[in-house]
């Protein structure tokens, strides 16, 4: 589902914006360090917990200003694109490094800090690839499937996994759990792209 579409795709219930929503200064960039290191834990906080009721796990940018996300209607307020690109620049980051840890990733190759331009597509992790690479693991145990082959569109779309919260998946990042788990001698991917086996031990 492209990140359009997930945006509005009816979901089963109403996503419910936290009351700084409805805070006109929550949409202006914060003079005080202190105040604005607030402001960007909360919008990081807000995008994480939108993304994660629409199952967004692309988020470009530039087509989510227009959306409730960063518009809100009934205060006649928006974030413009530069702040928008600010904060997950800043979600990008180390929690060490001032940042918000590392909760977002930009998909066309930026760096954290870099020039804004281009910055119109990141990843949201609402679970990042290691808590994700966790969750499946989990689940491998508790169905019983350790050293079964898989395939990974069995992984995102079976019927085995549609009560799991990575049914529907992002097929890259769920490459990216997997490969976690390869990296950590639990799993081993093989085949073609788009037709990849996985088993994991």
């Amino acid at each position: 589902m492209s990140t359009s579409a997930a945006a509005s795709a009816a979901p089963s219930t109403s996503f419910v914006f936290p009351s700084t929503y409805n805070f006109p200064p929550f949409f202006t960039p914060q003079p005080n360090s202190t105040t604005r290191h607030s402001q960007l834990q909360k919008w990081s906080s807000l995008i994480q917990s939108w993304c994660r009721h629409h199952r967004i796990y692309r988020l470009s940018v530039v087509e989510a200003i227009d959306s409730p996300l960063f518009h809100n209607a009934s205060l006649r307020k928006r974030l413009d694109l530069a702040e928008a690109r600010a904060i997950v620049d800043w979600m990008t980051k180390k929690e060490e490094e001032g940042g918000g840890g590392q909760r977002a990733e930009w998909i066309d190759g930026f760096s954290a800090g870099s020039s804004a331009k281009g910055k119109n597509a990141a990843w949201i992790w609402w679970r990042r690839p290691e808590e994700w690479a966790d969750v499946l693991l989990d689940w491998i145990d508790a169905t019983g499937q350790r050293g079964v082959v898989l395939t990974v569109f069995e992984l995102v779309q079976g019927e085995a996994t549609v009560s799991q919260e990575f049914h529907g998946m992002d097929h890259d990042v769920m490459m990216k759990a997997l490969n976690v788990l390869v990296k950590r001698g639990k799993a081993s991917v093989f085949g073609n792209e788009g037709e990849e086996g996985v088993k994991i031990f």
